[in-house]
């Protein structure tokens, strides 16, 4: 699959469970966004698609299942 999947509303649920295990998520917003001068919202937790590439790196793998779903020559 080319560039960034979009995801179904069961795989929506799933990767908003995980947003919750990422090390950069803050009550619903980004550490790694965050410019010190007033929070950032984590964009992975609103959106229908894997835009973030640390979610994508560290957290997806987490679920084995789900990431075949979304990346299955990988």
């Amino acid at each position: 699959m080319n560039g960034i999947p979009r995801l179904t509303y069961q795989q929506y649920r799933a990767v908003r469970r995980l947003v919750h295990d990422c090390c950069n998520y803050d009550g619903g917003n980004c550490l790694a966004l965050d410019d010190g001068w007033e929070p950032c919202v984590c964009v992975q937790s609103i959106t229908y698609s894997l835009v973030c590439k640390w979610f994508r790196a560290a957290v997806l793998p987490t679920d084995k299942g789900l990431d075949y779903q979304l990346y299955p020559n990988t």
